[in-house]
């Protein structure tokens, strides 16, 4: 394909208008909003405005008249429209290690005669550390158990207390079958917990159609709520009031306001509240998802995995001479939104891209990673980050000792 052909894609692209609606900077292909989504327009204003008028000037009155305390909820809402679950099923806040943790809690004591959490050896690995710190919390004989992410299936059986499973792997892009694992894990009498940090914002989604008991996710990323922008959380609604968070606090209590010394937990998904939210950061959140306001998500896929089959036709057609091999699987339908390449040097290679104003990010042990964010990249951009790919292989310009160097993020 020539550089006229992406070009030509761009102008039948649905979401061309969207591009607009992002603060991308000049000259930049950035392609990395599987990590940190891009600001989207009219964000900071509304943060400004948060800041001078409500907290300036209403103060504490703004928890009534500008809603901050329904606005978790309120958020929860707009994120559920786009994975596929009902209203009043989705709260955003805390951390993707937070919710994670109150889910797994509420989901073993759902199992008390079990003792096994299953995931997989491609779970991002912070998944993987809050179940072996409830673990050795719990003792007892609880164990964390992770087999290849292929083997899922075969592993599922009457011993997991619970499956944990993120949807997509953070390095190969591999996609879980959400709806067939959920099915398989409630005829082996388990409750499942959907990791969608790498799928929510990038692929349709459908929770209720899956019948997914719980779900996590982040928003900064492809929902491009800002740096450390407050997670999510869900419950399918019949279990809302028969999960008991593990972690507890006065905004999941069904009368806050009373100051009861004991605990009496909220109806509905209210009760998988512990704290006070960061008002700052929910109200960025709320603005950025504005965006999503007239996109369809499975427009949305579609766009995705033409980004991403097009990338990997490209890169591995001009660069596999350089031992260049994408990794995850080809059929795009049991992929992500990223596509991380094989890539001797890696780490070097992917800072001399970052120089030429090709964003991505480097996993290792040698892995460059790409994100196809469908509302802002375009084609062209696919086009021309593999030709600056191969442009620095050719010239071998990654082997410079500012590029070599090892920086705290990857």
């Amino acid at each position: 394909m020539k550089r006229d052909d992406c070009v030509a894609l761009d102008r039948s692209d649905p979401f061309k208008a969207h591009r607009g609606r992002f603060e991308i900077p000049e000259g930049m292909i950035y392609l990395d909003g599987n990590s940190l989504g891009v600001l989207p327009k009219g964000v900071a204003e509304r943060v400004a405005e948060t800041v001078a008028k409500e907290w300036g000037q209403s103060l504490i009155t703004s928890w009534n008249a500008h809603g901050w305390f329904k606005m978790p909820l309120a958020v929860g809402d707009k994120i559920a429209a786009l994975v596929g679950a009902p209203k009043s099923s989705v709260v955003a806040g805390d951390t993707i290690s937070v919710n994670l943790f109150k889910l797994l809690a509420a989901a073993l004591k759902m199992r008390p005669k079990r003792r096994v959490i299953l995931s997989d050896t491609g779970n991002f690995p912070s998944d993987l550390y809050v179940a072996q710190g409830l673990r050795d919390l719990l003792g007892n004989g609880y164990q964390l158990r992770t087999v290849a992410p292929e083997d899922v299936a075969g592993a599922i059986d009457e011993s997991v207390a619970v499956a944990m499973i993120t949807e997509v792997d953070y390095r190969t892009a591999r996609r879980h079958d959400m709806k067939a694992l959920t099915a398989l894990a409630h005829a082996k009498g388990a409750p499942i917990i959907w990791d969608l940090a790498h799928s929510a914002g990038a692929l349709a989604i459908d929770l209720d159609g899956a019948n997914a008991d719980f779900a996590v996710g982040c928003t900064y990323k492809y929902l491009n709520g800002g740096p450390g922008a407050p997670a999510f959380l869900y419950v399918r609604p019949d279990l809302q009031d028969k999960a008991l968070p593990g972690l507890t606090g006065w905004w999941g209590h069904a009368r806050p306001f009373d100051f009861d010394p004991m605990l009496e937990l909220a109806p509905g998904i209210v009760r998988m509240q512990c704290g006070t939210q960061p008002m700052l950061s929910m109200a960025a959140l709320d603005a950025a998802l504005d965006v999503w306001a007239d996109v369809g998500m499975r427009e949305v896929t579609k766009k995705a995995h033409a980004l991403c089959s097009l990338f990997i036709e490209l890169a591995e057609a001009r660069c596999g001479k350089f031992g260049v091999k994408a990794a995850g699987p080809r059929n795009m339908a049991e992929r992500g939104s990223h596509v991380s390449l094989h890539c001797p040097e890696g780490y070097a290679v992917m800072q001399a891209l970052i120089a030429n104003k090709v964003i991505g990010d480097f996993r290792a042990p040698d892995m460059i990673r790409f994100g196809f964010t469908p509302l802002y990249t375009s084609f062209a951009d696919v086009w021309d980050a593999a030709d600056v790919l191969a442009r620095i292989l050719e010239t071998q310009s990654w082997n410079r000792p500012e590029f070599l160097a090892r920086k705290a993020v990857t």
